[in-house]
């Protein structure tokens, strides 16, 4: 690659995608040396429209696309404004329209949902009908399997959004991802100060409170014919990490899911070897019932997707 090449990321500018984006210019830098690196910051309908439900954003704007977080940096892809999209690859689409791929992403953060409280007694200091806050459906119906008599409450905004709506006492709970909080700058062994308020981490075993496809992933979206942004991605690409991504969401696109429906998915990968769990709910909140499970192994990720959506009981 030149070295007086010029590279125009792209990102969102929540506080959490400056931080992504941030790392992602910092990898490049070390990775290229010479390289000129621009950022391009473009808000998304999923920033604009914090008045609904998350799951919901969608159909307010009068469509069915579930790209909320990413339409718009689509747009300045095809439209050569900027050469990589930095995206929380959860929020990506399993399917991307023609013309569009994900072509790496950077060393993986930690995967756990953490629940946050004014309490530091955590779940043992809430009241069983206590409220708790969370824009995920898969976190609102894991916890909802797991705790039925909590009160499972939407809440919207980005990570100091959210923070502030507990510390102010909107919820007696929320549940976030360690991903955002740890690139925040939160120490989650340790109580952080909101508002004059000590907030408490309780990070879920990840086994038992299986997170979201992707979770902790800083993906990078590239035109499908971009040589150099696919030569740029490759340097700083992490291959295992992106080997169980891709898994991931393949086995998301099996079961036709999206960024919103209610699965969780965990992947591990030891010696070269995959090894993959599923926990599918039903769409229908109201059809309530056990969850689908399935477990899956191997050295090919999108085989062991295959396997995994074919285990399912």
């Amino acid at each position: 690659m030149s070295s007086d090449m010029r590279i125009v990321v792209g990102t969102r500018g929540s506080a959490l995608a400056l931080v992504q984006a941030a790392l992602t210019e910092q990898a490049l830098a070390a990775a290229l040396p010479g390289v000129e690196l621009v950022r391009e910051v473009i808000r998304t309908t999923g920033d604009r429209r914090t008045d609904v439900a998350l799951s919901e954003v969608a159909r307010a704007e009068g469509g069915l696309d579930k790209g909320v977080f990413t339409k718009e940096l689509e747009v300045a892809l095809a439209e050569g404004r900027i050469d990589l999209a930095v995206h929380s690859l959860k929020d990506v689409p399993t399917v991307l329209e023609e013309g569009f791929e994900i072509a790496g992403t950077l060393e993986r953060a930690p995967i756990r949902d953490v629940l946050v409280t004014r309490d530091a007694r955590g779940f043992d200091g809430l009241a069983e009908d206590a409220v708790v806050g969370t824009g995920s459906v898969r976190r609102a119906r894991q916890l909802s399997w797991q705790r039925p008599k909590l009160r499972i409450r939407d809440i919207r905004g980005n990570v100091p959004t959210r923070l502030a709506k507990l510390a102010g006492g909107d919820f007696d709970a929320i549940l976030l991802a360690e991903a955002g909080l740890v690139r925040l700058g939160h120490e989650i062994d340790g109580p952080s100060i909101v508002d004059d308020v000590a907030l408490h981490f309780h990070p879920l075993p990840e086994d038992e409170f299986l997170p979201a496809a992707s979770q902790g992933a800083i993906g990078f979206e590239i035109r499908s014919g971009d040589a150099a942004a696919r030569e740029a991605v490759a340097a700083i690409n992490r291959g295992g990490d992106f080997r169980r991504v891709v898994a991931e969401r393949e086995f998301l696109r099996l079961l036709d899911a999206g960024c919103h429906t209610p699965v969780g998915v965990l992947s591990r990968l030891e010696d070269g070897v995959l090894s993959m769990r599923a926990r599918v709910f039903s769409e229908d909140p109201e059809r309530g019932g056990e969850p689908r499970e399935a477990e899956a192994g191997g050295e090919d990720p999108l085989e062991v997707a295959r396997a995994l959506f074919d285990g399912l009981e």
